[in-house]
């Protein structure tokens, strides 16, 4: 088999999977007008990395004879992980960083998980030859994988198997020598419909008697039973790529997935019915961390992308030179360098587990936490550079196809450095990209991609090398005396007077 390309990973995804949208059975994924441009998107990046000239970037021999995607690569160096990481910027810039659940991003996951079988080795319930054979399988055939790791909100205050939220979940409602049946839902499934395969599993702590819920299972997404109930569609929203040149293209789609007594067979199932081994997958392999190393390699390529949108906003509106942009750009400026500063930081930090060289765990949660403040922070000083300008654009592409129309867009769209027709390509891409249901859909997804808050800090937490910092503080304290306190006989009571 040569290299994926775009014809055949368009083909792969008519296989008769459930899509529901609008009301109505998604027939063709691929002609559907709510992911034919999402769908071309993805296809793009391995029609890109099979390209001669990028042969040696974008692809490595794992040892077979035959070159296959670095995103799957198990880098046992410095400089392997970051030749690794190059071939994930080069995708990422296809895309400018909006699509955060493009192939590289599970991939990274199942690889890491590859690199931790002893973890699964170690667990009644771990099933390491599965996640070996997998491993390759999905290697070799260059799949497309998504997740989903989490299940419906509920009841947040409850147990996954309190009353209310039991029959959310997807559980294990039986078994036999063909494999395991569950029945449920998970959430979220960013880029599910545009994917090959998903990873169902639980990120979430289990109790010890919530087993049920504690499986692991990589499956096609067009197995009886399955269902998957997509989010409203921006690409279908958008009237043309001119008038919405990010949400016509790179609208990922995410979606529920409902398994409806769904039978997995055992030689797809990582994790069975144990949930000391479903949470030590996740934080005693790399794969946590190796994921959302990912997740920040794209994360700079989108910071980078949208910096570069604010400064060309000021050179169109002539507020490049005032004094107090500047310093709003050289601010931005400092926001990606330290996401920057951060990725490289995780690699020259980085250590052998085993064989592998993987990026530092502490530095990889301690850019999520900044991360999470960032790229709002970003997307506020966008629009307070763009001002009423994303606001007071053309209708549509259609009102330049209109001779009087056009004329009085010629004379109202003014600017010192562009063409009014290329004024207003460049505040629509900026609307797009800050003020739109797509660009409003980004903001809460960097916001909670890597989890809520206390989870992120939390994991910064447990990873940072606390002993090293007060260990440091008792240096300190012992490196000067304390005082002796004084003993002194206790004060005979005052006579009193008379």
């Amino acid at each position: 088999m040569g290299h994926k390309t775009a014809e055949s990973h368009l083909r792969s995804l008519d296989d008769g999977r459930r899509i529901f949208i609008d009301g109505e059975r998604v027939e063709r994924v691929t002609e559907h007008p709510a992911f034919r441009q999402a769908a071309r998107s993805v296809a793009g990046l391995y029609d890109f990395q099979a390209e001669p000239a990028q042969r040696e970037k974008m692809t490595f021999d794992p040892g077979n004879g035959r070159r296959v995607s670095r995103a799957w690569q198990l880098p046992t160096s410095y400089e392997e992980l970051v030749a690794r990481r190059e071939a994930l910027v080069a995708w990422a810039e296809l895309h400018h960083g909006f699509m955060g659940r493009s192939p590289d991003h599970v991939a990274s996951t199942i690889a890491a998980m590859y690199m931790g079988l002893d973890v699964y080795e170690a667990y009644e319930g771990g099933r390491p030859g599965v996640v070996r054979d997998y491993y390759a399988h999905a290697r070799d055939n260059d799949l497309y994988i998504s997740y989903v790791i989490i299940d419906p909100q509920g009841d947040r205050s409850k147990a996954t198997s309190a009353e209310g939220n039991a029959d959310l979940a997807v559980a294990i409602v039986d078994e036999d020598a063909g494999g395991i049946t569950v029945r449920g839902s998970k959430m979220l499934g960013t880029g599910a419909v545009l994917s090959n395969e998903i990873l169902v599993t639980t990120l979430r702590p289990l109790k010890p008697d919530e087993g049920r819920y504690a499986f692991t299972a990589a499956v096609p997404l067009n197995l009886a039973g399955m269902s998957l109930l997509s989010r409203r569609s921006y690409e279908r929203a958008s009237p043309s790529t001119f008038d919405y040149p990010l949400s016509s293209r790179f609208d990922e789609n995410d979606a529920l997935l409902f398994f409806d007594d769904v039978k997995i067979p055992w030689d797809r199932v990582f994790v069975h019915r144990d949930p000391a081994c479903q949470l030590a997958q996740w934080h005693d392999t790399p794969a946590h961390a190796y994921q959302n190393y990912q997740a920040e390699i794209r994360l700079l390529v989108k910071m980078r992308f949208l910096v570069g949108l604010a400064r060309k906003i000021t050179e169109t509106i002539g507020t490049f030179n005032f004094p107090q942009v500047r310093e709003t750009l050289g601010e931005l400026a400092g926001h990606v360098g330290m996401i920057e500063a951060f990725v490289y930081g995780m690699e020259a930090k980085g250590r052998h587990r085993g064989p592998y060289f993987m990026p530092d765990a502490g530095l990889v949660y301690a850019a999520q936490i900044q991360s999470q403040l960032l790229y709002p922070k970003i997307i506020h000083f966008l629009r307070e550079l763009s001002g009423g300008g994303v606001l007071m654009l053309p209708s549509s592409v259609e009102d330049f196809a209109n001779p009087e129309i056009a004329a009085l867009i010629g004379r109202t769209q003014y600017s010192p450095s562009l063409s009014s027709q290329e004024r207003v390509k460049l505040f629509k891409l900026a609307w797009d990209a800050v003020g739109s249901e797509f660009a409003s859909r980004h903001t809460q997804y960097e916001m909670f991609y890597s989890g809520p808050r206390p989870v992120t800090t939390g994991m910064a937490f447990r990873t940072f090398d606390w002993s090293r910092a007060t260990g440091a503080v008792d240096a300190m304290l012992a490196s000067y005396p304390t005082p002796d306190i004084a003993r002194a006989e206790p004060h005979a009571p005052a006579a009193r007077a008379g």
